[in-house]
């Protein structure tokens, strides 16, 4: 497995696990209801390969994950013994869910496990030393295992106890699930099947610079949309009504486009766009051109002509990575530029990247997932790997020449 952008790191493949006491950094931050069910299991799904992996082979799996933020304290709705109950049933076998995440009793606990067993700490997030990687907590949770595996791409970003602070007293190697992501961004930003696309929505230009300025240089086709394309609409001149422009990125919207068109890359920003004074369902809408948007109305999705545009353009790409929605999804009357784009690359000949976080989100929200080639469990770091910076993490497994 390569780190993102340069040397190879071990994964589990790597090494013997047999009959070994392994903890595994899984990221079980599963999206709960109103009664505090699990909404969407997607990411415990994505670890049970690793899981299964351990457990045929004889080890005794501690696994080990925050959800949401309870800022270092007990939230009782916030639980690991819910994912807990959902293991056993995926893995048809028990998940004992534990108390604590550290001290006596989860060391008395994991000194009796036999081979194969699984048991799963309690939420990390609850210890305000996760978050700090405060050493000692580190130290303690590296005391359970012989053996440390990450898998939580989605939080292989962070500088946590539990992501880099373990592996300093462990052998450290990737998981099935951290393997396939980095290998699949790493793949796509450095060799990718051509013509290369990459489409880039959400709310801010600010969040998603680094990532333009990244794959400007790798792509041939740039989409822009979402609410950050106001920005973009400023660096131009024409007028954005009352939607959010962030005056400090202009300078950066025009440079970008400056290198797109030194470079031979298509930058295509929506020639119409959805517009409404407020972004809540119900509300009217109209399709303007989008040098023509009111001065009382905010953008809230790319227009129909173009969503014809975009997809037409992604119509002849052999790769594709999608990130941010083209509008505000979550409310029907700003949903169909995002709907267009999934069901665009749905139908693609090639590969298609999804970003994870929000596009994740309106991939699964229109039941389109299982027709892309990749959907990242993780949004922040898929970002910072689209935007070529190297993952804590990951920088902090066992490189493959290690003995």
């Amino acid at each position: 497995m390569q780190n993102g952008l340069s040397r190879r790191k071990k994964t589990i493949r790597d090494i013997d696990v047999r009959e070994r006491r392994v903890l595994v950094r899984a990221d079980f931050n599963v999206p709960l209801d109103a009664d505090g069910a699990i909404a969407d299991d997607t990411r415990i799904r994505a670890s049970l390969p690793t899981i299964r992996y351990l457990c045929e082979r004889g080890a005794r799996v501690i696994l080990c994950s925050h959800l949401d933020r309870p800022d270092g304290v007990v939230v009782e709705r916030l639980r690991l013994a819910l994912v807990a109950n959902r293991l056993s049933v995926l893995l048809d076998r028990p998940v004992a869910a534990l108390q604590d995440c550290v001290g006596p009793e989860v060391e008395g606990t994991v000194a009796g496990m036999n081979n194969g067993d699984v048991v799963l700490l309690e939420n990390l997030r609850f210890h305000p030393e996760e978050k700090v990687d405060d050493p000692v907590f580190a130290a303690n949770l590296a005391g359970l295992a012989d053996i440390y595996v990450d898998d939580a791409f989605g939080v292989s970003h962070r500088a946590h106890a539990s992501v880099v602070g373990v592996p300093e007293h462990l052998p450290a190697v990737a998981g099935l699930l951290l393997e396939k992501e980095v290998d699949t961004f790493t793949r796509i930003l450095e060799d990718p099947e051509r013509p290369f696309a990459a489409a880039i929505g959400g709310a801010k230009v600010s969040d998603k610079l680094a990532v333009l300025e990244h794959v400007i240089s790798r792509v041939d086709l740039l989409l822009i949309g979402g609410g950050m394309a106001a920005t973009f609409f400023a660096s131009r001149g024409y007028g954005t009504g009352r939607s959010r422009v962030e005056t400090d990125s202009l300078d950066a919207v025009r440079d970008l486009e400056a290198k797109a068109a030194e470079r031979g890359v298509r930058l295509l920003l929506p020639r119409d766009v959805v517009v409404a004074e407020k972004l809540e369902p119900g509300v009217p809408v109209r399709v303007v051109p989008s040098t023509a948007i009111p001065d009382d109305r905010i953008v809230a999705d790319i227009g129909p002509g173009a969503a014809d545009e975009f997809c037409r353009a992604l119509a002849g790409s052999r790769t594709v990575v999608w990130n941010g929605p083209m509008g505000v999804f979550e409310v029907p009357e700003f949903a169909e530029g995002t709907r267009r784009i999934a069901a665009a690359l749905a139908t693609l000949r090639g590969t298609t990247v999804i970003g994870g976080g929000s596009t994740a989100d309106a991939v699964g929200m229109f039941g389109l997932a299982d027709e892309m080639t990749h959907v990242s469990t993780g949004g922040g770091a898929a970002l910072a790997m689209l935007a070529g910076k190297p993952l804590p993490g990951v920088e902090a497994l066992d490189d493959a020449g290690d003995p």
